[in-house]
């Protein structure tokens, strides 16, 4: 698949003619461009029907002038509800609290001023991942907010939390789900919704416009990665100076690091072995893993 290592070592050219609905860039056209298909993969998936819905079309939302902005892959909500729709192909340390955020900017992004709290959307942010990031070997998590002393008794926000596990996907009931992770995994499909959602894969790598966004897309994505790459090499070399390490001892100590981590050990655990400071040790883990 396009997310194992030596995908970084390929041209832009060889990355598009490997690229796969599970790649970000090609799932958001995909959904974006079909929103019939989008809102078919969402009934799927939540095995709920929905009547219609629309997609966001800017790229970024804020919730205000000073707070981070967000850039979700499909953001899609109708009168009642709202949905984000996430491709995963890495465990990126932080999902939780990331679908967290999102979740919380989505509701500030719906609810309206004057607008009592009862008219929030119900919220669904929905994470595709490749591997299982609570490694408990089930192919579908699914959360909300219920009482600690009483698991029966549900806070009723209407916010949800789905992380469906496309390794995992044999041990899923719902044959239309099973399918859908199935394709996500191995690139194959078994009924009519994955054949459609292929045509369309397919019919996006053909179009020449697409591909010279996704051009322009990797290559400011190789731009941020090496400028983040710098700027944390920077910060960690003169951190470690401060705790006594050398520019070779550092040097020595990232290349452990990186070692652990392709043996997939913890940040947390990688940091107290090499004695680096856990942020560029999770710096480390996303370069690895992109």
């Amino acid at each position: 698949m396009y997310y194992k290592d030596d995908f970084l070592k390929l041209t832009p050219e060889e990355k598009w003619e490997r690229l796969t609905f599970a790649n970000n860039f090609i799932f958001y056209k995909v959904l974006h461009d079909n929103p019939d298909i989008c809102r078919e993969l969402l009934e799927i998936l939540l095995q709920i029907k929905i009547e219609s819905i629309e997609i966001h079309n800017e790229d970024s939302i804020f919730t205000d002038y000073g707070s981070k902005g967000i850039r979700l892959d499909v953001y899609a909500k109708n009168r009642s509800q709202a949905f984000d729709i996430e491709m995963q192909t890495y465990d990126s340390v932080e999902l939780p609290e990331r679908a967290r955020y999102y979740q919380s900017v989505m509701d500030v992004d719906s609810l309206k001023s004057g607008q009592k709290y009862s008219e929030l959307k119900d919220s669904y942010v929905i994470f595709i991942c490749t591997k299982d990031i609570f490694e408990k070997g089930l192919p579908l998590y699914t959360f909300e907010n219920i009482c600690r002393e009483n698991t029966e008794i549900a806070l009723g926000d209407r916010a949800f939390k789905l992380f469906f596990i496309s390794d995992n996907c044999d041990k899923i009931r719902d044959e239309k789900q099973k399918s859908f992770l199935k394709f996500v995994a191995q690139g194959n499909t078994s009924d009519d919704f994955t054949t459609k959602i292929n045509v369309l894969t397919k019919q996006a790598k053909m179009n020449i416009q697409t591909k010279r966004q996704y051009m322009d897309w990797e290559r400011q994505r190789t731009y941020d990665i090496e400028y983040g790459e710098k700027k944390g090499f920077a910060i960690g070399l003169a951190e470690g100076r401060e705790a006594g390490l050398s520019q070779g001892a550092h040097e020595n100590a990232t290349r452990n690091a990186q070692n652990f981590l392709k043996e997939g050990d913890s940040p947390e655990k990688v940091a107290r072995c090499v004695g680096l400071p856990l942020e560029e040790v999770i710096a480390l883990q996303k370069q690895i893993s992109l």
